[in-house]
């Protein structure tokens, strides 16, 4: 299957962000703790323009812990000043006004030295359809101030944002990138919902997915569906063994095979599987 998707909105946000970049302080920008590498928009790295990088390691409940541990390492590494956060509980929010600080601290300095007090930082947010942007600022103003969703593309136009005393924050569209280079890169982000669901063949992304999870997660299905599961290379028998345990059932008593890879999608979504990351640093899987 071969995965793209950048609509001409997309094209019009990234335009909009060159411009109102020279704007801010500081770029928050989420992504998604599953893979952290594959919902890294390459494109915000050229925007950023030398400013300070704050990087954000949303869904982490979603996603393994040890994994975890390691990007946020990889990234710091890098420069980034990194927290995870589950921005639907609001763990981790509390922590991120501090980043934020942290990372825009010769900013405050100067502005010290130039009598400059208390002004506000201004920061813009940043990332991906679907990373879970707009319920994170939400979480961390503490009110619905933007539009959620649990499907890509719901932020369409530009906001600010007071967020508190010391952060006024610009709200971005999320954006994907012209093309993707690896397709490996596109199917994790389909795994992930960053994609339109209506783009690809379901039932071909789900086998592709229990082939990931029987390689990496070997009980992870097993586990949540009782159902026996003998390593690799069955990803089609085991789609029909969801479909009968779960009751996917078309007319005739055949087992409907699309209702049951969507299920097993939607379910490795919410984390229903466990906590599973797809990538780790400097692999590929």
């Amino acid at each position: 299957m071969q995965f793209q998707w950048y609509p001409g909105h997309m094209a019009k946000a990234r335009k909009a962000m060159q411009e109102d970049v020279k704007l801010v302080d500081v770029i928050v920008e989420l992504v998604d703790a599953r893979v952290p590498y594959s919902s890294k928009n390459p494109d915000i790295d050229t925007l950023a323009n030398g400013k300070a990088r704050v990087l954000l390691m949303n869904k982490y409940d979603l996603a393994d812990t040890r994994i975890t541990d390691e990007w946020a390492r990889y990234y710091e590494d890098k420069g980034y000043f990194v927290t995870k956060v589950n921005s639907k509980n609001g763990k981790g929010i509390k922590e991120v006004n501090g980043v934020i600080q942290k990372a825009c601290a010769e900013k405050i300095e100067r502005n010290r030295r130039r009598g400059i007090i208390n002004r506000p930082l201004r920061a813009m947010a940043a990332g991906i359809p679907n990373v879970g942007k707009s319920t994170f600022i939400n979480s961390f103003a503490g009110k619905a101030c933007t539009k959620t969703g649990n499907k890509p593309g719901v932020t369409k136009g530009k906001q600010w944002i007071r967020l508190n005393k010391n952060v006024e924050l610009l709200d971005t569209p999320g954006i994907l990138w012209p093309k993707f280079e690896d397709q490996q890169t596109g199917l994790k982000l389909a795994f992930t919902g960053a994609i339109k669901d209506e783009l690809y063949n379901i039932y071909e992304l789900s086998r592709l997915l229990t082939g990931f999870l029987n390689g990496n997660y070997p009980d992870a299905i097993s586990s949540y569906y009782g159902i026996e599961v003998s390593g690799t290379g069955n990803e089609a028998e085991i789609i029909k063994d969801i479909a009968e345990c779960r009751g996917c059932i078309k007319s005739g008593a055949e087992p409907d095979l699309d209702k049951a890879a969507k299920l097993l999608i939607d379910d490795f979504r919410a984390g229903k599987l466990g906590r599973i990351t797809l990538e780790k640093p400097l692999t590929d899987i």
